[in-house]
């Protein structure tokens, strides 16, 4: 059983939901951002999305779009990526990390020196965004051979035919995109999600997760009420952004404390 297997197992038995917050690795500076990492953790996070920098992040909003500008700014590749898991790792052998980014990186690397440095730092699922479903077969098989939970994107346009596929190959959990559109989008549609969840039950056993939209604990508590899981990026990188190096790490701790009361108060997990 995977690391995430296991969260959400223990989280069935305790009667609540996931939250998974997103940070970019190496924003707002590299040295930050394992102790954002463990703040996140203090505060309440289930699952860590640690976000790789790319110079084109087509999926993404101007919020992380700046993020990404920023690590990269910073010399934070994938290598020092895995080295930020690795001091993560030092000190939290038990909270899951998903590596969430874009093929180019993984590619300029090399798929075997990616895998095998994801098993080396403790890496427990990846999502790249530009590797749908139906090229990536075997990079995602090989990624479940490690026991790495490949983890995939569905949409609201997404077909019955990409969210079977989806099903075919995703372990871990699913992530939902709210929204038609970009990351840190405003108009959040609670109930349009809401009748959407069902469609992919049935195909999958896995939990689902929701992410894009989400802005205080009011909108984590509406979605948490729907699926199985609260993902937040934008909204923790613009309190990174207003924030100063000296206060940055408790402002994000403090806001992910609220998002993890309205997760907590939406109750339990299917």
């Amino acid at each position: 059983m995977s690391r995430i297997q296991s969260v959400f197992e223990r989280l069935r038995a305790e009667g609540r939901k996931a939250l998974i917050p997103f940070i970019t690795a190496g924003d707002p500076s590299p040295s930050l951002t394992v102790p954002l990492m463990r703040a996140l953790v203090d505060a309440g996070a289930d699952i860590i999305e640690l976000g790789v920098p790319f110079s084109d992040p087509m999926a993404d909003g101007p919020t992380i779009q700046r993020a990404s500008e920023r690590a990269l700014a910073n010399g934070v590749n994938l290598e020092r990526v895995f080295e930020t898991v690795a001091e993560f790792r030092k000190h939290d052998g038990d909270t899951p990390v998903v590596l969430m980014g874009y093929a180019n990186p993984i590619e300029s690397l090399g798929i075997d020196a990616f895998i095998a440095e994801a098993v080396r730092v403790g890496v427990d699922g990846v999502l790249v965004v530009d590797y749908p479903p139906e090229e990536c077969g075997e990079f995602a098989a090989r990624l479940r051979d490690k026991a790495i939970d490949p983890i995939f994107l569905l949409a609201p346009t997404s077909t019955p035919e990409r969210i079977a596929r989806v099903a075919a190959q995703a372990r871990g959990y699913v992530y939902y995109v709210s929204l038609k559109g970009v990351t840190g989008s405003a108009s959040l549609d609670v109930e349009s999600v809401a009748a959407r969840i069902p469609e992919i039950r049935t195909a999958t056993g896995l939990p689902v997760g929701v992410g894009f939209g989400i802005r205080d604990a009011q909108t984590a508590k509406a979605l948490a009420s729907v699926a199985d899981a609260v993902i937040v990026g934008s909204r923790i990188i613009e309190e990174s952004e207003r924030s100063t190096p000296g206060d940055v790490v408790s402002r994000v701790r403090a806001l992910v404390a609220e998002l993890r009361g309205g997760v907590d108060a939406a109750g339990s997990l299917r």
